[in-house]
C-alpha cells in the first residue's frame, strides 16, 4: 500500500516538472459500458472516410490488449493554447493546436522522459505510452482518472478549457486511482448552436464526418457542394466549439517552445494564403502538423474557400 501511494505521488510530481497540466490514474478494465456506444457510432457511419477507427475494436476497449497484464492507466493533459493568434482578421485560419511543432512528436519525447522515470523508480515494469497514436478511447481514460469531463462537443473539459493535448501510459503496476470528476456543462449548448455544419447531433456526440475538421484534414476526395459557405474561412482543423465555451474564456497557455509557430505564420495575410507556393508550404509547415493534407490538400481546402465567398 506504501509503494502505492509512493509512487503516485512520484508519478504526478514529474508529470507537472515535464510540463503536464494534469495527470489522474485510472484501474485498467474492459470499457464494457462504451462498447455499445462506439458501436453505434460505428454504424451510422459517423467516422465517414477515416475507416482506421474501425480497426482494433476490441484494444480500444480494453488496454490490457495492449499491455498484457496492465493495471494503471496514466492520463496526461498538456496545454497547447497560443500566447498570440493569427493578426490577419481575413486571412484563412488553421487550428490553434497546428501552430508549431507537431504535438505527437513533441508530448511523445515527454511522455518517453516519463516513461524512463518510471522505470528508474519502480523497477522492471511494462507498458506503453501513447498520445493519439494508438487504439485507446482517451477522453474516456481522461474522464475515469478525474481529469475532466465528457462535453457536449464530444471534447475532454476542464474548468480551465479543453485547448490540451491527451495522452497516456498504460502499466502493469497498481497504483492509487482516481475518480470521475462531476460535469459542469449545465444546461449551455454554445458549442452545439455554433457547429456552422451542425456536427454536434446529440448531447456528447459528433458526426465526424460532418465536422470541419475532418473535411480540411481527413477527407480526401473533393469537399461536398452542399458545405459551401459554412466553413467560416476555416482551411486546417476548427475551434469554433472551442472557442464559444465558457469554460474557454481563460485558457491555459502553453510554455512549450516546440509549439512556437514558423515567424511567418501569424502575420500571412489572405494573399499570402492563396497564393502560398509548395517552397513556403514546406517552409513554414515543415514540422506542423499542417503536413497531413499535403501541398495538395492545402491548395484545395484554399480554392474550396474561394468559391464560397
Amino acid at each position: 500500500m506504501k509503494n502505492k501511494e509512493k509512487y503516485t505521488q512520484l508519478i504526478k510530481t514529474e508529470a507537472k516538472r515535464l510540463g503536464f497540466y494534469a495527470c489522474g490514474i485510472a484501474k485498467a478494465r474492459f470499457l464494457e459500458e462504451e462498447a455499445p456506444r462506439f458501436e453505434k457510432w460505428l454504424s451510422e457511419n459517423k467516422n465517414g472516410q477515416m475507416q482506421y477507427l474501425e480497426n482494433h475494436f476490441d484494444k480500444r476497449l480494453d488496454p490490457r490488449l495492449l499491455v498484457p497484464g496492465a493495471k494503471s492507466v496514466i492520463s496526461l493533459i498538456y496545454p497547447y493554447y497560443p500566447h498570440k493568434l493569427q493578426e490577419n482578421k481575413s486571412a484563412p485560419i488553421i487550428s490553434k493546436y497546428a501552430y508549431g511543432e507537431d504535438y505527437h512528436f513533441v508530448i511523445k519525447d515527454k511522455l518517453k522522459l516519463l516513461f524512463n522515470f518510471i522505470k528508474e523508480k519502480t523497477g522492471e515494469i511494462s507498458g506503453r505510452y501513447f498520445t493519439d497514436s494508438a487504439p485507446v478511447l482517451e477522453k474516456k481514460w481522461a474522464e475515469l482518472a478525474g481529469i475532466g469531463w465528457r462535453a457536449k462537443n464530444s471534447n475532454l473539459l476542464t474548468k480551465n478549457g479543453s485547448f490540451f493535448f491527451i495522452a497516456e501510459i498504460i502499466l502493469d503496476l497498481e497504483l492509487e486511482y482516481d475518480y470521475p470528476t462531476k460535469n459542469y456543462c449545465g444546461n449551455c449548448t454554445k458549442c452545439i448552436e455554433a457547429c456552422p455544419t451542425q456536427a454536434i447531433t446529440q448531447e456528447y456526440s459528433v458526426d465526424g464526418s460532418k465536422c470541419i475538421s475532418y473535411f480540411t484534414i481527413e477527407l480526401k476526395d473533393k469537399i461536398p457542394k452542399e458545405m459551401s459557405g459554412k466553413f467560416q474561412n476555416r482551411v486546417f482543423g476548427c475551434d469554433i466549439c472551442q472557442d464559444v465555451c465558457p469554460h474557454n474564456r481563460k485558457p491555459v497557455f502553453h510554455k512549450e517552445e516546440r509549439f512556437f509557430p514558423h515567424p511567418d505564420l501569424l502575420k500571412m495575410t489572405k494573399s499570402d494564403w492563396h497564393n502560398i507556393s509548395e517552397e513556403k508550404f514546406r517552409e513554414i509547415f515543415k514540422k506542423s502538423s499542417v503536413k497531413r493534407t499535403k501541398y495538395k490538400g492545402l491548395i484545395r481546402n484554399l480554392d474550396f474557400l474561394t468559391k464560397q465567398e
